[in-house]
């Protein structure tokens, strides 16, 4: 698995602190990027909380994640998580070590008291300390949270004192994208009450059977109920216990969402649970078993094939201004864009972290992850191999078919209605659900003009490839 060193830099730990006014939770930044630019350590807020113990809770629910291995439990998670001022809200992003849930917990205009934030993304010092003083918080004191170093601190700082090198594997940054792909294809499916959300959260199994399938869950009068037989109003649950960090917020809890897709037949699909609380929201975004991480999933790749979509970005990322919220149509108009091409260079964005997606909005936000632009995109197995072939000149195209020679073997890839097939192993066993090939993906490169030429030499990553991108 290839993997990078992140150097987190703070000037002192995040620390909760009595005062006489109440509790004061100073959360530190690292480095980050704001409309001034890149700062190492930027102010995003300072103000009193409307609901002090559930933001503690929700603060460590996702903590709890970024902490958490679901499949394999070992070497746990590291990552900071990363927090993004919008202007109205602010927004702590983590994900899990396994790759396999996205927590987000969003703290909106009326959670702050109506304070304005700052606008950027920094990673936020989540301390072993700080995790023990927020557990142990207790009644609704007043919190005034500090998302930043005080202002004496930044003009009087030499040096950080509180430094982190944290692993970065690349499966973490894929997986924020293809999160966000997965995300956009969701429907609101269900909704219950904070009383049933609280009865049908603690009522699921621990743990999925291995070899019985993915767990579903379908409407049932006030309440949801588990079932092993989708139906189409069925919504996929695939590892209940990843649930495990909403816990932390139940008893705060005014309702619950779950978003997912429309059931394709029994295979297994990502969704989203949303505990909604007061003032601000808890979303874990599930990948679509407990053993596979987001970061194989293949949505991302068709707008990484295109350089239309990379052509389109680069104009897109100039018209992004912190947006909560953004509008595709008005988006589109200052482009000069389709909403279609929006789309694509939204997706491509998605894969250096500068954008997210939002089920509870429905729209997309910005923010600005500290990664390089082009690692998603350099270290994709399928997407390097895809550009290997078509730099040896391996693709032959006729009419709506093609041939593509991958070392001894010869594959053709059928084009119906603008959607390739393949008749390589991968495309057998996934049917493009898992997204193309990169027979297929070589095959629309060439479509769209790409050459041997062009392309030149590509190399794989130091690392090798996972099991499942194996015959991608």
């Amino acid at each position: 698995m290839t993997r990078s060193v992140q150097a987190l830099a703070y000037v002192r730990p995040s620390a909760l602190e009595s005062t006489g006014s109440g509790r004061l939770l100073g959360l530190e930044t690292a480095g980050g990027l704001t409309p001034r630019g890149a700062e190492a350590h930027p102010r995003f807020f300072s103000g009193f909380l409307a609901a002090p113990q559930v933001a503690a809770r929700g603060l460590l629910a996702v903590a709890d994640v970024a902490a958490a291995r679901y499949h394999q439990r070992i070497r746990p998670g590291s990552l900071d998580p990363v927090v993004t001022g919008n202007g109205d809200r602010l927004r702590f992003e983590s994900f899990s070590g396994c790759g396999g849930v996205y927590a987000r917990l969003d703290i909106l205009e009326e959670g702050l008291g109506g304070a304005e934030t700052g606008h950027g993304t920094t990673n936020v010092d989540v301390n072993d300390p700080l995790r023990e003083a927020l557990s142990r918080m207790t009644g609704d004191d007043p919190l005034h949270l500090r998302v930043g170093p005080e202002e004496l601190a930044v003009t009087t700082l030499t040096g950080a004192v509180v430094e982190k090198k944290v692993p970065l594997p690349d499966r973490w940054l894929r997986g924020f994208a293809e999160a966000q792909v997965a995300s956009a294809r969701f429907d609101l499916r269900a909704g219950l009450s904070g009383a049933e959300a609280v009865r049908f959260l603690r009522s699921l199994p621990r743990g999925q059977a291995r070899g019985r399938g993915p767990l579903w869950v379908t409407r049932s009068g006030r309440t949801l109920r588990p079932t092993t037989r989708p139906g189409a109003d069925a919504v996929c649950l695939p590892g209940p216990d990843r649930l495990v960090a909403l816990e932390r917020v139940l008893r705060h809890a005014t309702g619950l969402r779950v978003y997912g897709p429309v059931p394709d037949g029994t295979l297994a699909t990502s969704s989203a649970w949303e505990v909604t609380l007061p003032g601000m929201r808890l979303t874990l975004t599930l990948s679509p078993d407990p053993a596979r991480g987001f970061s194989g999933e293949g949505g991302v790749l068709e707008a990484l094939a295109t350089e239309e979509a990379a052509q389109d970005a680069e104009l897109v990322s100039v018209l992004l201004a912190w947006e909560p919220r953004i509008d595709l149509a008005e988006l589109a108009a200052r482009a000069g864009l389709g909403i279609g091409r929006v789309r694509a260079a939204l997706v491509r964005l998605g894969t250096a972290g500068r954008v997210g997606y939002d089920v509870a909005d429905a729209a997309y936000f910005h923010r600005e992850l500290p990664y390089d632009a082009d690692r998603a995109e350099r270290h994709n197995p399928r997407l390097v191999g895809a550009r290997r072939l078509v730099s040896k000149g391996a693709v032959e195209l006729d009419g709506p078919l093609a041939t593509v020679v991958s070392g001894e073997r010869r594959y053709r890839v059928r084009e119906s209605d603008g959607v390739l097939s393949c008749t390589c192993p991968w495309w057998a066993d996934h049917q493009g659900r898992r997204g193309p090939c990169k027979h297929a993906l070589a095959v629309r490169m060439v479509r769209r003009g790409a050459t041997a030429a062009a392309t030149g030499p590509v190399e794989m990553p130091v690392g090798g490839r996972s099991a499942g991108d194996r015959n991608g």
